[in-house]
């Protein structure tokens, strides 16, 4: 079992900054391949972005790229994402997901809340 709990979210004025976490806890981080999807309201869940289990490959929506960066620190079980240049279509609730060998998430977060106001 691997325990995800997100950290970060909250309230930003469109053009600003959030740092979102994501701490693991159970089975060895630094084996999964981590990443963030989001939730907006009415909407399904999407992908946001993904990080190698060694750190060194990511992969970006197009929605984000250039705006938001994925990174981990396997020493401490985390996994972060950072968002500049916010936007009020980024509100949603984001999620931090673990996957084993990429082809299926086997875990997920319980979400933490990003609103952008215009």
């Amino acid at each position: 079992q691997v325990q995800l709990e997100e950290s970060g979210g909250g309230l930003v004025q469109a053009g600003g900054a959030l740092r979102l976490s994501c701490a693991a806890s159970g089975r060895t981080f630094s084996n999964y391949l981590m990443g963030w999807f989001r939730q907006a309201p009415a909407k399904e869940r999407e992908f946001v972005a993904r990080i190698s289990s060694s750190g060194l490959t990511t992969y970006y929506a197009d929605s984000v790229k250039g705006r938001f960066t994925i990174s981990r620190d396997n020493a401490k079980n985390t996994v972060y994402l950072q968002m500049n240049s916010l936007k009020p279509e980024d509100t949603a609730v984001y999620y931090c997901a673990a996957s084993y060998g990429g082809s299926s998430i086997q875990y997920w977060g319980q979400g933490t809340q990003v609103t952008v106001s215009s």
